[in-house]
């Protein structure tokens, strides 16, 4: 039976003030949660490496990658990330891009491959946003492109939230379409225009959303035959989830996940999964709802 590539770092957590809404050791959790998993023995895990700055500015401007490596962001930059900037989240924000970009090159080769992070979709070309330094998705699929890894990549973001820092740096790039489907009621309150983005309204509960997802997953298909998928499985859709407005059961996250990895499965093309949202007082709590996309993939693949 073949392996599933895991890809993490131990430096992954962040320290955050126990009020914070992020949830700053979810990852170290999640790694546990994995290493105890029944089904460990499918897992073949990767330690993620820092990033090539060369790759990092092809979808972020120089002057600010230099500011975050420096620890010299604004203070209305930082109000607008939302996270304390310490040296642990600098190279967090690194080492986290490169995860991804790893994550895909082994789903390239495997079919399936998961990234214990990411999911860093509100950071913008310029800056960041909503807990996001650096976009994960967008430099993933733009560096697969230059590195002629892929020439056709499909980002989808089932976040609860709109990857609207995705859409920024991906509009226009040839051979990426981004599909999102998110809260209409929710953050970012100004929404942007992707490839293809399908708003559902507060209180969604599983067999709407699911409904939805199989309408979207066909459109897509329709207009864009990917060689590699994206897929940020988001746990914020959870009827628990305190920043999500969707009504969503664990049952419910569950059938998305495998819905989605045995669409594209049956269609022989790889998916790389990042985490995304999940925002829950208890770190714990949040890192087994992450737990959805592992277990799917087990029983998927």
């Amino acid at each position: 039976m073949a392996h599933i590539p895991i890809i993490f770092h131990p430096d992954y957590d962040i320290d955050v003030p126990i009020t914070h809404r992020f949830n700053g050791e979810k990852f170290s959790h999640l790694y546990g949660f994995l290493r105890s998993f029944e089904s460990v023995n499918r897992f073949e895990f990767t330690q993620a490496a820092p990033v090539s700055f060369a790759d990092v500015r092809r979808t972020h401007d120089q002057p600010y990658v230099k500011r975050v490596s420096m620890g010299d962001l604004t203070k209305g930059e930082l109000r607008q990330i939302n996270l304390p900037m310490t040296e642990r989240l600098i190279k967090r924000s690194f080492i986290a891009l490169n995860g991804t970009y790893v994550t895909a090159k082994h789903a390239l080769e495997s079919k399936i491959a998961c990234h214990a992070a990411g999911g860093t979709h509100h950071a913008h070309f310029a800056f960041g946003s909503g807990f996001c330094v650096f976009n994960d998705l967008a430099f993933t699929a733009l560096n697969l492109r230059h590195h002629g890894l892929a020439e056709r990549v499909l980002i989808l973001d089932l976040d609860v939230h709109q990857g609207d820092g995705t859409i920024d740096i991906c509009d226009g790039k040839k051979g990426v379409y981004t599909c999102s489907i998110h809260c209409a009621d929710n953050f970012p309150f100004v929404k942007r225009c992707g490839s293809f983005d399908l708003a559902l309204p507060s209180g969604t509960e599983d067999r709407a959303y699911l409904n939805a997802l199989h309408k979207a997953l066909d459109h897509v298909l329709s207009e864009f035959m990917p060689q590699i998928v994206l897929y940020d499985a988001g746990v914020d859709v959870s009827h628990c989830d305190r920043l999500g407005n969707f009504k969503l059961s664990h049952e419910g996250i569950l059938e998305r996940d495998r819905r989605v990895l045995s669409f594209f499965k049956c269609r022989q093309i790889p998916v790389a999964t990042v985490i995304g949202g999940g925002y829950s007082p208890s770190n714990a709590e949040v890192a087994a709802r992450h737990m959805s996309c592992f277990h799917a993939a087990c029983d998927v693949h």
